[in-house]
């Protein structure tokens, strides 16, 4: 939206030629701003309740310190995923404010208040500590949102023991993320066990006939565990997302 569009937009509000809610519907597809090599959506959180998440893997310093810049400059949170230690050293020393979480290859600067805006706790839950950046990720990613997260790592199917102490953690989550390498089996357990949305990732953990994380998709897609849901291989954000939307609280007109 340039300043033309804006003037006329808020001079048709101020005449009563458009009601709010129109104003709110035509904003809802504006603005974004073509930065040449990329092109930013300021108004994703209005449409979509988050803002625009950028994806690290593949850009440069310098093109993620641009996109940063500008979505800084609109005030919105900002959450990047999939960074090398390089990216983030680079992003905290031009954004010391802003986090930078190695093991979960993310950085998060905040610049609104923080608020809890679920209406309960996400729990995310791996099967081995080697699936943990992953978990990571996911967690970030919830918290990023405005959830309240707690984590567990370390309670696989080979010593199902270690789960069954965390029961009181099950039993109060409103949302469960369960992070598994190998052949797959956790997030099965953990939907036979509970009664809210459980979200389950596979990941590439494993020797070589778990085929780079195929193994444990498909024994989650096959899971007799009902209502499981399933993202894609290492995808910790797109699991920490779904949770937002699931536990996320709905403002009312």
């Amino acid at each position: 939206m340039n300043p033309s569009d804006l003037k006329h937009l808020l001079s048709a509000l101020s005449r009563g030629d458009l009601s709010v809610d129109e104003g709110m519907e035509r904003l809802k597809t504006l603005p974004f701003e073509d930065l040449g090599v990329a092109t930013v959506d300021h108004h994703r959180a209005l449409r979509q309740g988050a803002p625009e998440v950028v994806f690290g893997q593949g850009k440069s310093i310098d093109q993620l310190l641009l996109i940063t810049e500008a979505m800084a400059k609109h005030k919105s949170d900002i959450l990047i995923t999939r960074l090398d230690a390089e990216k983030g050293a680079a992003l905290c020393e031009r954004f010391p404010e802003g986090e930078f979480d190695e093991l979960a290859r993310t950085f998060v600067l905040r610049q609104s208040p923080e608020e809890i805006k679920g209406y309960g706790t996400i729990l995310v839950i791996c099967a081995g500590t080697s699936d943990l950046p992953v978990a990571r990720e996911a967690a970030v990613t919830a918290r990023a949102l405005g959830h309240e997260v707690e984590e567990i790592a370390d309670v696989g199917v080979a010593g199902l023991h270690r789960l069954l102490a965390k029961s009181e953690n099950l039993n109060r989550a409103a949302v469960i993320i369960v992070v598994a390498g190998m052949e797959g089996a956790l997030p099965s357990v953990v939907g036979g066990l509970v009664s809210v949305p459980v979200i389950a990732v596979p990941t590439s953990v494993g020797y070589g006939a778990a085929f780079g994380g195929t193994a444990a998709l498909l024994g989650m897609l096959n899971s007799c565990a009902s209502g499981l849901t399933v993202v894609n291989i290492d995808n910790g954000f797109g699991a920490g997302f779904a949770a937002h939307r699931i536990n996320a609280r709905r403002e009312t007109p």
